[in-house]
């Protein structure tokens, strides 16, 4: 199948970026065979990146398997965030910069394919990167692309008691959908990623405020949780953080359209105390 069919196929199938999508998948087909299975999986409407079976994410290539998560862009933006507080002086991925903690520890909750995991991983060699999820799928999936432990179990339930009170980012891209709006997802978001990676109860702040109430006794004094959301839920999500003994603060990125939360625990230096 040439370029030209490829391109006809993906756009009547309603592919804003049939062009660029017909290339990848030229590109990652074996066989030609090969190559008409995965137009015809991405013509039903499973994600690009579960056809292809990769990612790209802060300039990594992320294995993204069938049924898990994908990583979007807009959450390079919390990892740059991360990055920042880790380290003295950096802008990924051009200037690495000293680590301000070495040895630092670092936890991604509701790591689905364990992008945001990696991406420290790879920005910030000398942290110390863990990584949970509930969703056995996406367990198997994130093995594949963090080097560091990779844990089964709902939030903070598996990770290993000898990290409380020294982590020092805790990441965590948890679910924000309100569930009456979940109808309202692009249809391959619906029919192809896990509903419990989406749905984030009636308000989208389910998870959002059982992340945020347990944080304090994982995070280092002066350590920092983030958490992706919108800006219509900024309000009520420093609510939470502010109720968990966490100081809130908003960072955005208009070039992205991204909203991170940051709640910072009192007692380091960084806080001022």
């Amino acid at each position: 199948m040439d370029e030209p069919l490829v391109v006809a196929r993906l756009r009547a199938a309603g592919c804003v970026f049939a062009e660029d999508e017909a290339r990848l998948l030229i590109a990652g087909a074996r066989t030609p065979d090969e190559l008409d299975a995965m137009v015809e999986q991405r013509a039903a409407g499973l994600p690009l990146e579960q056809v292809l079976g990769w990612a790209e994410f802060c300039g990594l290539r992320i294995a993204v398997d069938p049924g898990v998560f994908v990583p979007r862009r807009r959450t390079e933006f919390l990892v740059q965030q991360a990055v920042l507080l880790l380290r003295e002086d950096s802008v990924l991925p051009e200037t690495p910069g000293p680590l301000a903690r070495p040895g630092a520890v670092v936890v991604d909750l509701c790591c689905g394919s364990g992008a945001i995991a990696a991406a420290l991983a790879a920005a910030v060699p000398d942290a110390e990167v863990y990584a949970v999820d509930l969703d056995p799928a996406a367990v198997r999936c994130a093995r594949r692309n963090v080097p560091g432990p990779v844990y089964q179990g709902d939030l903070y339930q598996p990770l290993p008691a000898r990290l409380r009170g020294r982590v020092e980012i805790l990441a965590a891209n948890v679910p924000y959908v309100p569930t009456g709006e979940i109808g309202f997802l692009p249809p391959e978001a619906r029919a192809h990623e896990p509903r419990v990676a989406l749905d984030g109860g009636p308000d989208g702040l389910d998870v959002l405020r059982r992340v945020a109430a347990e944080a304090p006794d994982w995070l280092a004094p002066g350590g920092h949780l983030l958490i992706e959301t919108s800006d219509r839920q900024v309000p009520l999500a420093a609510a939470a953080f502010a109720a968990s003994g966490l100081i809130p603060r908003t960072a955005t990125s208009a070039d992205l359209d991204a909203t991170v939360l940051i709640g910072t625990l009192p007692g380091g230096s960084d806080t001022g105390e």
